[in-house]
């Protein structure tokens, strides 16, 4: 037998799931206090920004996660298109609200409808940002013309690229005490992978430079009573912004950034016919499932011998 409700009845029904269920920008500020309570503060910044817009769209009004269905999503797609979003931001956004969508049902014990499934949420071909092997000779020949500034900023983009294309956060990050035996050991901040990388006499060269009694490696997080994530995140725009400048001057179609570097290293690998596994390996992705279904792990001799042809394929000739 079939039981009706009668409309006073599926009201009450109705404001009862509902009164069940978290309201959706709710949700997604626990999770960015969790995010934050971890110390994942870049996290915690893109889960902001799409929070951010989403609020905007939704003119500052929450919305219960059973209003989070497919004809809302596309609407908000819309919105962010005719406000000229580009289309690997507008996915950006997505995933990060599919992330708290997903997290939020699965923690309720509430229906996936999916609301996510007619939206773009891959990523485009973004614009090439290596540079070539002259280029980086080129850069290299103009230090001694540039200021202190510069200098520093090129020095902290060759750190980057001669430790295999260290992220910009984790050379902030790095402790004197983690070179062991000539061998920086340290854990990437953003995949908690553990990576080794041989101090080549480049490297070597740049932290000598920059020697004092800081317990850091570089003097990017120099204060001891200011917040290490806002010096870091200060110190990466400062030299963005000098690099920048010099990539200017050399006529670079695209901006000089700390990435650049990491783009570089990666490519030129490649154009040296170094292994894609190896490439994998020596950037500590752990996106490259393929090549990670074929190996076990890499030999860090292996690892050191492809950085030392990297960085031999970018040095200067010695002068006569």
């Amino acid at each position: 037998m079939v039981i009706r409700l009668n409309p006073a009845q599926l009201a009450l029904e109705e404001e009862v799931q509902a009164s069940t269920e978290p309201a959706f920008l709710c949700f997604m500020d626990k999770v960015i206090d969790s995010l934050r309570a971890k110390g994942q503060l870049r996290t915690t910044e893109t889960y902001l920004s799409a929070r951010s817009s989403f609020a905007h769209f939704r003119k500052g009004k929450d919305c219960r996660l059973g209003e989070i269905d497919h004809h809302l999503i596309n609407a908000y797609e819309t919105w962010l298109k005719q406000r000229g979003v580009k289309k690997n931001t507008i996915s950006f956004y997505m995933r990060i609200l599919r992330a708290v969508y997903n997290r939020a049902i699965d923690q309720h014990e509430l229906p996936d409808i999916k609301p996510f499934r007619h939206v773009y949420t891959g990523v485009e071909r973004t614009r090439k940002r290596a540079i070539s092997a002259e280029l980086l000779q080129e850069i290299q020949r103009l230090y001694p013309k540039v200021s202190k500034e510069k200098q520093f900023a090129i020095d902290m983009f060759f750190f980057s690229f001669y430790a295999r294309g260290m992220s910009f956060v984790d050379m902030a990050y790095l402790m004197k005490t983690d070179i062991v035996a000539n061998v920086i050991v340290y854990q990437r901040r953003k995949t908690g992978q553990r990576l080794q990388v041989k101090c080549e006499k480049e490297l070597i060269e740049i932290t000598s430079k920059y020697a004092n009694d800081s317990p850091f490696l570089l003097p990017i997080i120099t204060n001891q009573t200011e917040p290490s994530y806002q010096q870091y995140r200060r110190c990466q725009r400062r030299v963005n912004r000098h690099l920048k400048d010099i990539g200017i001057a050399l006529g670079l179609q695209h901006p000089l950034t700390t990435y650049v570097a990491r783009h570089s290293w990666a490519t030129i690998a490649r154009n040296l016919d170094i292994p894609i596994s190896v490439i994998s390996e020596s950037m500590g992705h752990t996106s490259e499932k393929t090549t990670r279904i074929y190996l076990d792990s890499i030999s860090s001799n292996v690892i050191d011998r492809a950085n030392q042809s990297i960085i031999e394929a970018v040095s200067l000739p010695p002068q006569s």
